[in-house]
């Protein structure tokens, strides 16, 4: 089956109104490029101008919410009801992006701790890409790998413009999904990199996450399990924090220490993050992401936030409101792709990089795997109607 290259008319001539629409499995994403990590980064430093420019829409009244999350109660009437496990919920994260994209979609999920236990991932999600002027579906997805690799791309589009171009070690907290993605991002745009150590809980995770790298990456020559935190930080030229973990008390979060860390260092933190005091300084440069996405959670949920939102960038807002940093110390990362503000400036910058995932990545990472699927002739044809019962 051949698609024809463009979005909606797939394989014969199309009545005014018949809609098709492509289903595309892990397998055929995989097939159409979602795993080009270098492609990934470079789409997202373009989908960061694009914001920098505000040429998207996310969900809310501010036009920067992260999604609509269904979370389950402790205590129910209902039998039937699901119990509130850890990272049992769902959500839903729709968005609009503009420049080449031109498209919408939303990434839907339902998630759940103990679906490991049945050998699924946490989280199982898919991704619906829309025709910005009409709504009609373009492409329905598995979003597992597309999510994976666009949140991985973040730390990866940091690590170009904020990283030093000879970095070499990485450290790495949690040695999972997150982890493998980022790092993959990291070997993208820093080609020097030879050395990585880590710090996970389990010994399976941690032997997978080390034949993994034997695997991708040769080029590595040096991986050391560490048994903390500092051992992560210490001497490393860029460090991450991908764990998952509970959320509700930052002083269980895993902190980052100044005294740690070595001068040039760029932290790219995707996932539970707190810092001692002396890294609030304003010698430390701190980068937000998006700072929209922030403000929306700031403004959507009970003070502090960090108690219940465990991004970095968040705890700097909590410390912007508590009077303890002025809001002028945070960076917007879409300003320094767009080359509108300085990236790395010297070789002894230490840099914080706070990542929030947004679901405008989702759209821009389907929308160029959803084109190659359709150059490629890749995916199932579905569709939704010839012409619509009702008009």
């Amino acid at each position: 089956m051949r698609h024809k290259d463009h979005d909606h008319a797939l394989d014969e001539p199309a009545s005014a109104t018949r809609i098709d629409f492509i289903y595309l499995s892990e397998p055929d994403m995989i097939r159409a490029g979602v795993t080009d990590m270098a492609a990934c980064v470079d789409t997202m430093e373009e989908m960061f101008a694009l914001l920098y420019h505000g040429d998207y829409r996310m969900a809310g009244a501010n036009n920067n919410s992260h999604g609509s999350v269904v979370i389950f109660p402790e205590t129910s009437a209902f039998p039937t009801m699901p119990k509130p496990t850890p990272d049992r919920r769902f959500m839903a994260m729709p968005a609009y992006l503009g420049g080449r994209f031109g498209t919408a979609g939303m990434k839907w999920y339902g998630s759940n701790i103990e679906n490991r236990d049945k050998g699924l991932p946490r989280s199982i999600l898919t991704f619906i890409l829309n025709d910005a002027d009409t709504g009609a579906p373009l492409a329905f997805m598995s979003a597992n790998l597309l999510s994976a690799y666009r949140t991985g791309a973040v730390p990866g589009v940091g690590a170009r413009h904020l990283a030093r171009k000879s970095s070499k070690v990485v450290g790495i907290l949690g040695p999972g999904v997150m982890a493998k993605t980022s790092l993959s991002a990291f070997m993208a745009v820093c080609p020097m990199i030879d050395t990585v150590k880590i710090k996970g809980r389990g010994q399976k995770n941690l032997d997978a996450f080390l034949s993994w790298i034997a695997e991708t990456f040769p080029q590595i020559t040096t991986v050391t399990v560490v048994d903390g935190v500092e051992a992560v930080v210490r001497n490393s030229d860029i460090v991450t924090f991908c764990g998952s973990g509970a959320t509700g008390d930052p002083s269980t979060y895993p902190t980052v220490k100044r005294e740690w860390v070595s001068p040039g260092t760029f932290l790219a933190m995707p996932a539970l993050c707190n810092v001692d005091e002396a890294m609030e300084s304003p010698a430390i440069r701190k980068v937000l992401d998006n700072p929209g996405l922030y403000h929306a959670w700031f403004e959507e949920n009970p003070k502090p936030v960090h108690k219940h939102i465990p991004a970095i960038g968040i705890r700097f807002l909590d410390l912007v409101d508590e009077g303890r940093m002025a809001l002028e110390q945070l960076e917007d990362l879409g300003k320094i792709v767009a080359g509108e503000a300085p990236g790395r400036q010297d070789e002894d910058e230490i840099i914080i990089m706070s990542v929030g995932g947004m679901p405008v990545e989702d759209v821009a990472w389907g929308t160029v795997v959803y084109r190659n699927a359709v150059e490629m002739g890749i995916g199932v044809k579905l569709n939704l109607w010839d012409v619509p019962t009702l008009r």
